[in-house]
């Protein structure tokens, strides 16, 4: 998108053209150039304005989000089909079913240009807001896998199922670094690494758009968001303020987005939150100065859901909606996501002289450019689902599975795993056989569709007794009733194997404790399961602890007790789940990820990440334990792997020098397994301080037992630098420490020094 979204110098060339808009031998930009200049005002502010779709809120019944303030207000009311006729209706999202789909593109067909609507749905991790599409793991999880490739992969699946189903843009990705675990969005990003998030959301820009920008069959606008800042929000609470420098959003926050742009993304959203003080969706500096003036981004930008209409409501930064919506257009936002009042206001806002033509022009030609690179003129109307065929794609699945098995950290393990044969098992916990292993933005699916944990297990002990207690899929659930039972079967068992942690499923009628808008003041095991994992552990029974959930969970206590003898953090490992979990637990599959995010030991420890500034621990907390419970990159395998000494090609280089760092990486253990190698560099000293690391590359060799090989890192001067007090990147010269290991916990480097003259 990025070499034909060049809109100013095509409409230049199109004033002084005579080429035929409907010419699809004509570059895209080219196309929505000449189209632009047969369209009414009105027909172009209707490209700016996007609805939800009618079936996903029904006449009367309100939003399905019971903590988002959504409104129903005209869905369902025939005066949106007659906008649709009138050409002022330029998108939809969440049109769920093909049906829905069809239709709506049937009567875009019916207006004065014929021009066809752009479909978009959330597919965060996979299309899962369409039953019977493939659900993979959710991207914490993902980020787990520390393989950035694998999201390529992914993002081309659930490219071709959304195509399949009607669908032309996902809202994804999710760009936020995710540095609160009392957030409820953390299971929807990449963790609280710059540089894992950039790489994670690079390679699924290229599989959801492809990487030539030129949108082959099969491929979808991506969507980098939120813009900017919401991942380490105030109390946790979505969408609450953020306050920072602008070095600190230009090094922890901006690479991200930085790294979409320079992927070709098609779209941007804009974030809930204020920044410093001005909100996201009214703040020209952040939209018109930073990403397209700077970056070079040259698609165009949505709002999130009904978050104009905030600056008034939430924010209160204007007086008026009316003024919000006039407001945004002049900020760079060229899209409204869902609600009345906003076509309006901006057809009058453009009559009276206040936003000039020229605005409109460059929003609704970028909207017409994506649409022109997309073919969507070409082939408009979606065949209804029957001539279709079922979505579901067995190849898809199987990327899922593997996604699975690469996404699940083994934090714990005394010994007890891989598990041998047992003849009686209890297993227990509310999400032990619950579609909660699915995620945030995801449907219910078809039960056959998704392999449980407790499928998986019966699958890998065909022969055992499995004893079960679920508390109806509640997290909530725990009472003294159930407690009193799990205790008596507990001791009855030889393995005790608990699946305890959190519920995002949006739709779940069994109360949500994570997931968007769903935050928390601590990030102890919900309700009572605490108390069932100590009853549980207390048996003498070897107990395995897996958690599954959206976010870090403080689970200190069954870190330190002997009682509980392994701890397997599952995230929520999408539809394939319980297979790989079963795997991992048999030793089917040796476990190889690693921890995105740091795991605090409580919420106090918040705000606890890797690559904070040496002053953050130079004092202790009172009467606690100092550290993080399990550190950013941390992640047990069923193997040994034995690195060498590494050595740089030279320890002096100047400015503008690369250097070569090598390193011997040996599994000298019984297992083939995977390990994720990590890059870290600390500047010792600067012109502002520095954190006392930052990860800055990632191999992820397998290598068979006994098997040794050679890993070679570039170190680029874009890896040395920082925004320094001249506010500017720049590398300083002085010392470095490179630093290359397993995880990014002192005693899992080695380290090596490195100075630039």
């Amino acid at each position: 998108m990025k070499k034909t979204l060049l809109l100013t110098a095509v409409l230049a060339f199109a004033a002084c053209s005579g080429g035929d808009w409907h010419d699809a031998t004509l570059p895209a930009g080219e196309r929505a150039a000449l189209l632009l200049k047969e369209m009414t005002l009105e027909e172009k502010i209707g490209q700016m304005c996007q609805y939800v779709g009618p079936c996903y809120v029904p006449p009367d019944q309100g939003s399905p989000y019971k903590n988002i303030d959504a409104s129903d207000e005209n869905l369902g009311n025939p005066e949106l089909a007659q906008r649709i006729r009138d050409g002022k209706v330029g998108a939809f999202l969440h049109v769920l079913t093909g049906e829905e789909a069809h239709q709506l593109q049937v009567l875009a067909s019916e207006s004065r240009l014929g021009i066809p609507l752009l479909m978009g749905i959330d597919a965060i991790h996979g299309n899962g807001l369409r039953a019977g599409c493939t659900v993979y793991p959710g991207n914490i999880g993902l980020a787990s896998t520390f393989r950035p490739e694998l999201m390529e992969k992914i993002g081309a699946e659930t490219a071709d199922e959304m195509r399949r189903t009607g669908m032309h843009w996902t809202f994804a990705p999710n760009l936020d670094v995710a540095r609160d675990a009392r957030w409820g969005r953390m299971g929807e990003c990449f963790g609280e690494d710059p540089y894992l998030v950039s790489e994670m959301g690079k390679y699924s820009i290229w599989g959801l758009q492809g990487r030539d920008g030129d949108f082959a069959e099969g491929k979808v606008l991506a969507c980098a968001k939120h813009l900017i800042g919401g991942g380490e929000p105030a109390g946790g609470l979505n969408a609450a303020p953020m306050d920072m420098s602008e070095r600190k959003m230009r090094e922890l926050y901006l690479p991200p987005f930085q790294a979409a742009v320079e992927a070709g993304v098609a779209t941007v959203m804009a974030a809930h939150n204020e920044l410093n003080g001005v909100p996201c969706h009214a703040n020209s500096w952040l939209v018109e100065d930073i990403l397209r003036k700077e970056l070079g981004f040259n698609g165009f930008v949505v709002s999130d859901w009904m978050d104009i209409e905030r600056l008034h409501s939430m924010h209160h930064l204007v007086p008026d909606q009316n003024e919000a919506f006039l407001l945004s257009v002049e900020s760079g936002i060229d899209m409204h996501m869902q609600g009345d009042h906003y076509f309006e206001s901006v057809l009058e806002g453009v009559r009276s002289g206040r936003i000039p033509m020229k605005r409109i022009d460059e929003a609704a030609g970028k909207i017409l450019e994506a649409k022109f690179a997309l073919g969507l003129f070409e082939d408009p109307i979606p065949p209804l689902p029957a001539q279709r065929g079922f979505p579901a794609d067995a190849e898809h699945r199987r990327t899922s599975l593997e996604a699975a098995r690469e996404s699940i950290v083994l934090l714990k393990n005394d010994g007890i795993l891989p598990l041998g044969s047992y003849s009686r098992i209890f297993l227990c916990g509310p999400n032990a056989d619950s579609q909660t292993q699915l995620g945030d933005w995801v449907v219910p699916q078809e039960d056959d569709d998704v392999i449980t944990v407790f499928e998986g297990l019966r699958e890998a002990f065909p022969q055992a007794r499995i004893d079960t207690l679920f508390f109806g899929g509640r997290v909530t659930g725990v009472d003294e009733a159930g407690l009193a039972q799990a205790t008596s079967l507990a001791r009855a068992a030889q393995l005790n194997i608990l699946v305890l942690g959190d519920n995002s499923q949006r739709y779940s009628s069994f109360g949500r404790t994570c997931g968007e808008n769903c935050d928390r003041d601590n990030i102890d095991l919900p309700g009572r399961q605490q108390e069932l994992l100590e009853a549980v552990a207390a048996s003498g029974r070897p107990t395995v602890l897996l958690l599954m959930s959206g976010r870090a969970l403080g689970v200190e206590w069954a870190a330190e007790s002997p009682s509980v003898n392994a701890i397997v953090n599952t995230w929520e490992p999408g539809q394939m789940g319980g297979q790989a979990i079963a795997e991992i637990l048999t030793g089917a599959v040796n476990p190889s990820g690693k921890l995105p995010v740091t795991i605090p030991r409580n919420a106090g420890q918040i705000q606890c990440v890797y690559n904070h500034k040496h002053s953050q621990y130079s004092r202790h907390f009172a009467l606690a334990e100092q550290g993080p419970l399990y550190p950013f990159g941390h992640g047990l395998s069923y193997t040994r792997f034995e690195y060498g000494e590494p050595t740089l090609s030279k320890t002096v280089i100047g400015p503008g020098e690369s250097v070569q760092l090598r390193v011997t990486l040996t599994n000298a253990g019984p297992r083939d397994g995977a390990e994720a190698v990590q890059l870290y560099i600390r500047d010792e000293y600067g012109s502002v301080t520095r954190p006392v690391k930052e990860l800055k590359a990632v191999q992820k060799p397998f290598l068979k037992a006994g098997e040794s090989t050679t890993l070679e890192f570039e170190i680029t001067p874009a890896m040395l630098a920082c925004w320094g007090a001249g506010e500017k990147w720049e590398v300083e010269p002085g010392d470095f420490t490179v630093m290359l290991g397993s995880s990014s916990d002192d005693k899992d480097l080695n380290c090596v020094s490195l100075t630039v003259q």
